[in-house]
Formats: C-alpha cells, sequence, structure tokens
C-alpha cells in the first residue's frame, strides 16, 4: 500500500494536534523533554586525542546523560566513514550504557557557485546519512554555508542550498533519517532565514537544530520561539547575545518556552571553551534543576 504524501505545513498542524493531547499527560518536571549532551562541548580533549568517543560514553553514564549527539568530527578518518564495525562498536557502547545516540553532524558547504564542489558536499552528506542510520541517530545535523557569496543574489543563492539539502532531504528519507539544518549566524541569520529555508525545502524529513546561541541580532528568545515548530534537535548554550551582547541563557525562560509547544525529545547541551570536564557537570545541573521548574 502506498501512503499519501503530505506537506510539511500539513504534518506540522497534525504534530501541534498530538503535542496538545500528549501534553495533557505530561508531568510538571518537563515530561518527555531530556537532557542530552552534544560532543562538541568536548571539542578541545576529542580533537588533540586526550579522549575518544567511547570515553565519551563512558562520561555521558557516569553522569547519567540520556543521550550524545556524536558529531562526526570525532569519528576517526573523518570526512570519511569508518567501516561498519567501528560504527556498530558505538552503537553497542552506546545500547549497553543506556545512552540513547540522538542525533550526529557534519561539516558540508553548500553556498559555493561551483556546482561540482556542491555535488561534493551533497555525497558527504549521502555518506554520513548511511553512517546515521546505522548508528541507529535519528537526525543528521547539515549546513546552510559559511562562504561569502559576492557576486550572486541572495535569492540565487538560496537556490543553490535548497536543492542540495532537497536532495539530501529525500535520502534521508529513503534511509530514515531526518535532515536538519542548524542556525549558524552564517548564511542564516535570523528565525525568518531559517524558516525560509525550512518551509521552500518543505518535508517532513526536514526539520532545524536550534542553536539557541547563534541568534544574535534581535531577541534570541523571540527567534527562538519562532523557530520551536520546526525544532528536531538542539544546542542548548551557556550563552545568548541579546541585541548583539553576550549573557548567560536564562534556562528557566527558554524551558518555559519549550513546554508551552508540542516539541518531545533530547534538549542536548552544548558547553564552548574552558575545562569541558568541569563545565559540564555544572551546566547539566543548572539545567537539570531549570527543567523542573
Amino acid at each position: 500500500m502506498t501512503l499519501p504524501k503530505i506537506s510539511r505545513r500539513k504534518w506540522l498542524g497534525l504534530a501541534c494536534l498530538s503535542g496538545f493531547y500528549s501534553k495533557l499527560n505530561d508531568d510538571r518536571d518537563g515530561g518527555r523533554l531530556k537532557i542530552g549532551l552534544n560532543a562538541y562541548s568536548f571539542n578541545k580533549p576529542l580533537t588533540d586525542g586526550r579522549m575518544n568517543l567511547h570515553q565519551l560514553l563512558e562520561f555521558c553514564a557516569d553522569h547519567q546523560i540520556d543521550a550524545v549527539d556524536l558529531t562526526a568530527y570525532y569519528f576517526p578518518g573523518y570526512p570519511a566513514v569508518p567501516p561498519d564495525e567501528f560504527l556498530h562498536e558505538i552503537k553497542y557502547n552506546a545500547f549497553r550504557k543506556g545512552i540513547d545516540i540522538s542525533g550526529t553532524g557534519v561539516r558540508n558547504e553548500f553556498v559555493t557557485p561551483d556546482p561540482e564542489k556542491r555535488r561534493a558536499e551533497i555525497e558527504l552528506v549521502k555518506r554520513w546519512i548511511l553512517a546515521a542510520s546505522k548508528l541507529g541517530a535519528p537526525v543528521i545535523r547539515i549546513f546552510a554555508g559559511h562562504l561569502p557569496y559576492d557576486g550572486h543574489s541572495r535569492e540565487e543563492v538560496l537556490g543553490w542550498v535548497v536543492n542540495a539539502t532537497k536532495e539530501c532531504v529525500e535520502f534521508g528519507r529513503k534511509n530514515g533519517v531526518i535532515v536538519a539544518v542548524q542556525n549558524h549566524n552564517a548564511f542564516l541569520r535570523t528565525a525568518q532565514q531559517t524558516i525560509e529555508l525550512i518551509e521552500k525545502v518543505d518535508s517532513p524529513w526536514f526539520g532545524q537544530i536550534l542553536d539557541i546561541g547563534s541568534f544574535r541580532q534581535d531577541d534570541p528568545y523571540r527567534e527562538i520561539e519562532k523557530c520551536i515548530p520546526y525544532a528536531v534537535n538542539w544546542q542548548i548554550k551557556e550563552l545568548v547575545y541579546q541585541q548583539g551582547k553576550e549573557e548567560k541563557t536564562d534556562l528557566a525562560r527558554l524551558f518555559r518556552l519549550i513546554k508551552a509547544t508540542s516539541y518531545r525529545g533530547y534538549l542536548p547541551l552544548e558547553t564552548l571553551g574552558g575545562d569541558p570536564f568541569e563545565k559540564v557537570p555544572v551546566f547539566l545541573q543548572e539545567a537539570r534543576t531549570a527543567l523542573k521548574n
């Protein structure tokens, strides 16, 4: 039997309705919202060899973290995909430790006028979609792009990004992996720019990794609120930018915004700079406390 196609707009409506009814049964401590960790928090030790992915899973188990977003940069040989045996070992180890793999992510660049380079970037994403499927990761994070595009209109560049993303999303759909774009203060700087891309791609298999620290032009909480209906995963950071000025994230305010919507799932924390072995446990406790309020 062939199921009827459903547009992203209709899918969002159904998701919101479902969320309304499920919300009636949620507990006040966040219901089905769970704290996770983004591997980028340990960028330095994972990059300089002081830590590997198995040790990161051990850290998560020791700190009772429900899930981890295993950024692909930290897999040996990236951007090449490691052998299946390695992926299966990570999946097995995470399962035995009671940790969900909530996602993964790649570095890609769709803001380039060179169609051959865009083709190479699409193929990179596709390879890691297959890896995500083998890991059991439901979501893969991509970027729109970071490069300057002097000599080309934004509308033209958006067309490149939309077309490249659509191909990746369709491949993700066929392999059971949601593709999600991170707002990253480069080609995507605002909620409206991010939503425009998502609506042009128009697929229930495409959403947003909602990076709360990358809205730097207006009130970040208003930008976040606009994007929550499109979020499939998060980067919850210690700092936000209020009118371009750095300030500590008001986690209680943030979580109230999320609880008022139909979003269900993981809230991966991401710390930047400093010693993650000291910073992550502190931020983790702050997030758990705020989620209960």
